[in-house]
């Protein structure tokens, strides 16, 4: 009966000690986690605006892709029908 009451008791100052420490440790854990973040924001999101400021002065125009010489319209895709609404 005796060691019974020893492990209960063990295992709830451990519980206890435990429950503490976390306690103590959240805060900390808190700041090192939205440290971590801030910084994979600023790579994901920093990065692609400093590029595009660094790239490009501000009221410039660009072209990314120019439309091949070798496409060709289709013709044959029916003639325009403009409709009126009728109230």
């Amino acid at each position: 009966m005796m060691t019974f009451l020893k492990t209960i008791l063990i295992v709830l100052l451990v519980y206890l000690g435990l429950k503490f420490l976390f306690r103590l440790a959240t805060p900390y854990l808190m700041r090192y986690i939205s440290k971590k973040a801030g910084q994979q924001f600023e790579q994901f999101f920093g990065n692609n605006s400093n590029m595009n400021n660094q790239r490009e002065p501000e009221g410039s125009i660009t072209i990314d892709k120019n439309p091949s010489r070798n496409s060709q319209s289709n013709k044959n895709v029916g003639e325009y029908v403009e409709y009126e609404e009728v109230d």
